[in-house]
This record gives C-alpha cells, sequence and structure tokens, in this order.
C-alpha cells in the first residue's frame, strides 16, 4: 500500500465494501483496501437443476456421448415397439373403423359344397330365400363361398334349419355348431368356431378381417337329425364395411 495523496480527486467507482470513492484503475480501495473489481456471479441455476442428481454443474460438452447413447437407446426402443405392437395396434385402429363405419351385403361370385342331399344344392344357401336350403347329408360337410374382389368382412348371417317359420323349422335338422375357416388374400385361413342358437331367425356373426377371399362353413353339431333329415342351412349372408 502507499500513501493517498492529498489532492487525489475522488472522482472514481465507489468501494463495495464501504462506499469509499477511488480513482478510475485502483485494484483496491484508498480506505479499506478492499478489491474494487468483483469478480462477477454465475448465473442461478433453475429450480430443477436444484434438485438431485441435477444440481451438479458439468464442463460445456460433457455428458454429450451419454446423452447420444440414451438417445439412440430411444430411437431403438420405440422402432421395437412399434414392431411388436403394429399388429395389436392395427387391429384396434381397424375394429374402431368396423363400429364408427356402415356396411353393405356383398354377395359371394361362386359357391361349392362337398356334399349336398338331392334336391338342396349349395347354391340355394345363397338365393335370398331362407324356405330354400342347403342339405349336408352328415356332418363334416362343408359349404364354401367365393369372392371376387377382397374386401373388409365385418358379419355373417346365418338363417339355420328348413324354414323360419317355427313349426317347419322343428321337423327337421339344423345346426347348432360350426367352424368358419377365412381364407385371406395373402393364403392366410383365420378359424372361429360358431354357435348357433336353435330357434329360426338371423343369427349374427360379428367379425373383422381384412382382404377376405373365401369363407368356409364346416358343420360340427347338429340336432333333430334323423333318417332322411338332411342337416339345413337356409341362407348364409356376408356383409363388408363401407
Amino acid at each position: 500500500m502507499r500513501p493517498v495523496a492529498a489532492d487525489e480527486a475522488p472522482d472514481g467507482p465507489p468501494c463495495p465494501a464501504c462506499g469509499t470513492p477511488n480513482l478510475a484503475g485502483r485494484k483496491f480501495c484508498r480506505r479499506c483496501a478492499a478489491p474494487l473489481q468483483v469478480r462477477e456471479q454465475p448465473a442461478a441455476l433453475p429450480w430443477w437443476r436444484t434438485v438431485w442428481p441435477f444440481r451438479r454443474r458439468v464442463r460445456g460438452g460433457s455428458g454429450r456421448a451419454l446423452r447420444r447413447t440414451l438417445l439412440v437407446l430411444a430411437v431403438a426402443a420405440l422402432a421395437l415397439a412399434g414392431f411388436l405392437f403394429f399388429p395389436l395396434g392395427r387391429y384396434a385402429i381397424e375394429d374402431v373403423r368396423d363400429k364408427l363405419g356402415g356396411t353393405a351385403e356383398i354377395s359371394p361370385t361362386g359357391v361349392t359344397a362337398s356334399a349336398a342331399a338331392p334336391g338342396h344344392p349349395g347354391s340355394a344357401a345363397i338365393d335370398g330365400l331362407t324356405n330354400e336350403y342347403w342339405g349336408a347329408p352328415a356332418l363334416g360337410a362343408s359349404l364354401t363361398c367365393s369372392f371376387g374382389t377382397p374386401f373388409r368382412l365385418v358379419g355373417i348371417v346365418v338363417h339355420t334349419g328348413v324354414s323360419k317359420e317355427p313349426q317347419e323349422f322343428r321337423r327337421g335338422a339344423r345346426p347348432t355348431r360350426a367352424d368358419l375357416l377365412v381364407t385371406t388374400e395373402d393364403g392366410k385361413v383365420h378359424k372361429k368356431a360358431v354357435t348357433f342358437n336353435d330357434k329360426p331367425g338371423r343369427q349374427t356373426v360379428r367379425m373383422g378381417i381384412s382382404d377376405v377371399r373365401t369363407v368356409e362353413l364346416v358343420l360340427r353339431e347338429a340336432t333333430g337329425r334323423g333318417e332322411g333329415r338332411p342337416v339345413a342351412v337356409g341362407e348364409v349372408e356376408f356383409f363388408r364395411r363401407t
């Protein structure tokens, strides 16, 4: 320290410690020797950086490799989740569209029966009349309907029995259980077991399969069977999403 000259004009910045004016350029206060050039204080951390483990200050650029690794892992996880859950997500979307969209009947372009009783061919099941029926001579017989253009199958309506009139219905054999085998354009076969109520009228089977090409109805169980009583399927109707 050196003695202060008497004519020193106190026109400089005041001391941050005692407030004494000092000449510009001085490094220490002429009265208390406190540093005049105060170091700039670092900016306050945001509140979330004050919580462990975020409160630690890091050097610029440090942790960059870790962040990149975490980003790559996150992208890989999303890709894996999309691969695993895409079929399920697509099914959910299509199911919602089935419920919100309209329906329209679609007629098969062809029908074949593995077996049929005389006078009751397989074509009788798609002629639009419930008093004419396909008569299966035995269980295990099947009716296959084919379609020219792939479509979204949302429902099938089946009329079992020889007639929709209750008395006539009871006089004939009618199926109570069957399998539906739906083949799509890619060759995949979807199987669904169906149980029919033993009463006349329409019985609806809810579906939800895209790109359908053929539908096969295989009879598994029946009631009212007897000599000369083929298992009767009055009508089969197919509905697509519009």
